[in-house]
C-alpha cells in the first residue's frame, strides 16, 4: 500500500522547508534509509531519509520550492500502483458533477494533475523565503533583465525581506524568460518571481501548466508607484433661498425661531434640515450669513449694522493635503510582532535607578588603554548577561504547555534604521568580555545600517536591550521582543543632586525599566533581577570576578 510522505519538521523552530535538491527521482526504487532529498530548514540543510521501501511514484514539492511542514512532500509505494485517491485526498475537493457531459468533461480535465505540465528544462523561480518571518518580498533591484544568459550562482535580484535587502542567486542554468514582479513590486512568498529556461519557451503556457499543478503564479506587477491625491476641501453654498417655506409660511420650530430672533437671522435663508425640511435649532446655530442680504427699512438696517460689525475674527486659511507613503516590509512585519506581542504577552513595568559614578570611572581607565572602547551600552549588556545566569527565571521563553528555559544566554541589542528597528543578536553573551561586546556591537549595527545583515544574525536572542540614552531620553518603556520573557530600556546618564551619607552632593544617575511578561516572569523576580543588575553596574569590577 502506497505510503505519504510529509515534509517533516527538521528542527524545533521549522514551519516550513525548502526542497534544496532532490536525490532520488519518480520511478526510483526506495530502499528503507535511502537518502530521498536533501531540504532547507531555518537553521541548516539536512538529508532527510525514507522510512518506508518501494517505488517513488510522486514528488509533491519541487526543488528549489518551499512548503509549510506536514504538507505532502513526495507518495512511496508499489511500481503501478494508483494514487489518485491519496492525491486528491491531499488537495480540496474535486468540482461537483454538473449535469451536463461536456461540463462535466471538463471539470474531470482540470482536475487532473497530468493534464500540462513545465516543460522539462524550464524553471519557475518562485519568491524565496530569505528569514524566518518573511511573508513578503519586494524586488528592489532586478540585476538580470529578460533575455539574458543565466548562470548557476549568478545574482537575479536584490530582494528586500522584513529584516534586509538581499542579494538573491539562481540555482538553475538557462535564458530569462519572464519576470513576474517588477523592481518595486511586492509579492507573498512562493509567488512567481521569474521563469528561466530555454530561449524560444512559451512562456504563457509555462505559467498556465504551473498553475494547473495547484500553485497559481501571481503576477503583481506595480507599473508604477500610486501618485498622492491631494483633496480640496470645497465650501458648500448655502442656498440663496430656503426650502422651507411654502406660500411665505417658514416651518421652523418655535426655539429656532427665538434663537433666530436673538441673533438677528432671517430664517428665509435658513435650510432645515429637521422632519419635512422643518428649521431646528442646530440649524440656525450653524447659519452662517451671506455676505450680501436684503435690504430692510433703511433706519433700522443702518442701526442693526451699525450694531452687528465686530472686528472680523482671524480664520486661517490653507489647503488640506495628504501623502500617501508605501509601508516596507520591514515596517510592517514591525507593526504586526509588536502588535502581537504587546496584546499576547501581559506586560508589566519595574524602573530602578542606578549610581553610575563607579561605571564613568571603571569606563574611562579602561579607554585609556591602548585600542580600547568600551561604551556604557557594553557594560549595560555585559551586566544583564551575568544577571541572567543568576535569574534564569527571566531567561525563558512561554508556550501554551511549558516554560522554556534557555541554559544559553544570548542578548539582542537594537538598533535604529532608517526604515525600523532591527534586533542583532550577541550569541554566548555571558562567555563575552567587554571589549568584546563593543566590537560585535559595532560590527552588527553597521551591517544593519548597511542592510548586509544576515537572518542569521538576528535571531536566537533570549534576552534584549533597548538603549535611548544617547538621544537624551531619561525613562521609557519597551515592547518585549518575543519569544524573549523580558526587554531592558535604558536611558541617559543625568548629573543631579543625590544623598550620600546623609550630605546633598553632585551624582551621576541612569535609569533603567525591565518590562517582563507575567506569565513567566513574576514581579518579584523581576525586582530580583534589577537588584543584581544595579550590583553590577554600581560596581563593575564584580563583572571581572
Amino acid at each position: 500500500m502506497a505510503e505519504i510522505i510529509n515534509m517533516p519538521r527538521l528542527s524545533d523552530t521549522m514551519e516550513e522547508g525548502v526542497v534544496a535538491k532532490w536525490l532520488k527521482k519518480v520511478g526510483d526504487k526506495i530502499e528503507e534509509g535511502d537518502i530521498l532529498a536533501e531540504i532547507e530548514t531555518d537553521k541548516a540543510t539536512m538529508e532527510f531519509e525514507s522510512f518506508h521501501e518501494g517505488t517513488l511514484l510522486h514528488i509533491g514539492v519541487q526543488e528549489g520550492d518551499g512548503a509549510p511542514v506536514d504538507t505532502l512532500l513526495a507518495i512511496i509505494g508499489n511500481e503501478g500502483e494508483d494514487i489518485s485517491g491519496l492525491l486528491n485526498g491531499s488537495s480540496n475537493e474535486a468540482p461537483k458533477e454538473e449535469t451536463s457531459n461536456k461540463e462535466e468533461a471538463t471539470s474531470s480535465n482540470e482536475s487532473t494533475p497530468e493534464a500540462a505540465s513545465v516543460p522539462e528544462g524550464v524553471e519557475v523561480v518562485k519568491m524565496p523565503r530569505l528569514s524566518d518571518t518573511m511573508e513578503e518580498g519586494t524586488v528592489a533591484t532586478w540585476i538580470k533583465k529578460v533575455g539574458d544568459d543565466i548562470e548557476e550562482g549568478d545574482i537575479l535580484a536584490e530582494i528586500e525581506t522584513d529584516k534586509a535587502t538581499m542579494e538573491f542567486e539562481s540555482f538553475y542554468s538557462g535564458k530569462l524568460l519572464h519576470i513576474g514582479i517588477d523592481e518595486g513590486g511586492s509579492a507573498p512568498v512562493d509567488s512567481v518571481l521569474a521563469v528561466i529556461g530555454p530561449e524560444g519557451t512559451d512562456v504563457d503556457a509555462v505559467l498556465k501548466a504551473f498553475a494547473s499543478e495547484g500553485t497559481a503564479p501571481k503576477e503583481e506587477k506595480t507599473t508604477s508607484k500610486e501618485q498622492p491625491k491631494k483633496e480640496e476641501k470645497k465650501a458648500d453654498t448655502p442656498n440663496a433661498k430656503s426650502t422651507t417655506s411654502t406660500n411665505g409660511r417658514i416651518f421652523a420650530s418655535p426655539l429656532a425661531k427665538k434663537i433666530a430672533e436673538e441673533k438677528g437671522i432671517d430664517l428665509s435663508q435658513v435650510s432645515g434640515t429637521g422632519e419635512n425640511g422643518r428649521i431646528v435649532k442646530r440649524d440656525v446655530e450653524d447659519f452662517t450669513p451671506q455676505t450680501a442680504t436684503t435690504a430692510a427699512p433703511s433706519a433700522e438696517s443702518s442701526q442693526t449694522q451699525a450694531q452687528a460689525a465686530p472686528v472680523a475674527a482671524f480664520v486661517p486659511v490653507g489647503e488640506e493635503s495628504v501623502e500617501q507613503v508605501k509601508n516596507s516590509q520591514m515596517r510592517k512585519v514591525i507593526a504586526k510582532r509588536l502588535g502581537e506581542s504587546k496584546f499576547t504577552a501581559p506586560h508589566y513595568y519595574l524602573t530602578i535607578e542606578v549610581d553610575m559614578s563607579n561605571a564613568m570611572a571603571s569606563r574611562k581607565m579602561i579607554n585609556e588603554l591602548p585600542d580600547t572602547k568600551v561604551s556604557f551600552n557594553d557594560m549595560v549588556v555585559k551586566a544583564c548577561a551575568m544577571a541572567l545566569r543568576k535569574h534564569p527565571q527571566v531567561n525563558t521563553t512561554w508556550n501554551d504547555d511549558v516554560t522554556i528555559y534557555n541554559h544559553h544566554v544570548s542578548i539582542g541589542v537594537a538598533v535604529a534604521v532608517d526604515e525600523g528597528l532591527v534586533v542583532p543578536v550577541l550569541k554566548f553573551t555571558d562567555q563575552m568580555s567587554l571589549t568584546q561586546i563593543g566590537a560585535q556591537v559595532k560590527d552588527l549595527a553597521g551591517k544593519a545600517r548597511n542592510k548586509k545583515i544576515t537572518p542569521a544574525e538576528m535571531e536566537g536572542s533570549t534576552f534584549t536591550v533597548s538603549n535611548l540614552g544617547m538621544f537624551g531620553i531619561q525613562e521609557f518603556t519597551s515592547i518585549i521582543n518575543q519569544p524573549n520573557s523580558a526587554i531592558l530600556s535604558v536611558g541617559a546618564i543625568i548629573e543631579k543632586p543625590v544623598v550620600k551619607d546623609g550630605q546633598i552632593v553632585v551624582g551621576n544617575t541612569m535609569k533603567v525599566t525591565l518590562a517582563c511578561d507575567h506569565r513567566t516572569v513574576d514581579g518579584a523576580t523581576g525586582a530580583q533581577f534589577l537588584q543584581t543588575l544595579r550590583s553590577y553596574l554600581e560596581n563593575p569590577v564584580t563583572m571581572l570576578a
